[in-house]
């Protein structure tokens, strides 16, 4: 069996810094999610209610990701390490999966409703700010997920980089809406990008890279 001392400590050094960069993903996206709702609620917005949710899909596939780090550092054996790394990358294939059912039911009630949500200054700041942060959390995860040669960690990356999507597309929504009352564009730029969760999603549950 291999042992502890089989597991390079470099290894471990790059695992404890992906424990910090997933830490710090999962806790700006609880406190995002907790403004996203709020906000989402004050202004009627389903486009801020679901980037609420789509936050707590990505707390869930954070925290996931997390317990595989810590099993990186702390386990005696990396045959253990790759069992725990094959869930985790299976359960974010499935974050995936949930993501692209988020965008597609949330586009689909906004473009049916034709509902016209109030302006929303909170959402635009959040979608402003997660569109500066995803992306460097994001890259900065990838070259540690190459470093581990972590497919689990490379999956939930691109996850945060969804996200900073995401964020672009609720940005531009929330400015259009209140610019020029495109209510519709929101959606239609979001959907562009269920092709592609599908694809990491299904990936993800095979367990291919």
């Amino acid at each position: 069996m291999k042992t502890k001392d089989s597991l390079p400590q470099r290894t471990r050094r790059f695992a404890r810094w992906g424990v910090w960069l997933v830490g710090g993903t999962l806790a700006y996206n609880v406190i995002e999610a907790g403004v996203a709702l709020w906000a989402g609620t004050e202004a009627d917005s389903i486009a801020l209610l679901g980037f609420g949710l789509d936050s707590v899909i990505e707390v869930a596939a954070a925290a996931v990701l997390l317990w595989r780090l810590v099993v990186e550092i702390l386990s005696e054996d990396t045959d253990r390490v790759e069992r725990a790394e094959r869930r985790v990358h299976r359960f974010i294939g499935l974050t995936f999966l949930a993501l692209a059912i988020y965008v597609i039911t949330q586009s689909i009630l906004t473009l049916t409703s034709r509902s016209q949500p109030q302006e929303s200054l909170v959402g635009i700041v959040l979608a402003a700010a997660s569109l500066m942060v995803m992306p460097l959390i994001g890259w900065a995860k990838l070259r540690v997920a190459g470093r581990l040669q972590s497919r689990a960690l490379r999956a939930e990356a691109k996850e945060t980089l969804a996200c900073a999507n995401l964020s672009l597309a609720l940005l531009l929504g929330l400015l259009l809406n209140a610019i020029l009352g495109w209510w519709w564009a929101d959606p239609a730029v979001a959907l562009l990008m269920v092709p592609w969760l599908l694809k990491e999603g299904s990936e993800g549950l095979r367990g291919e890279d």
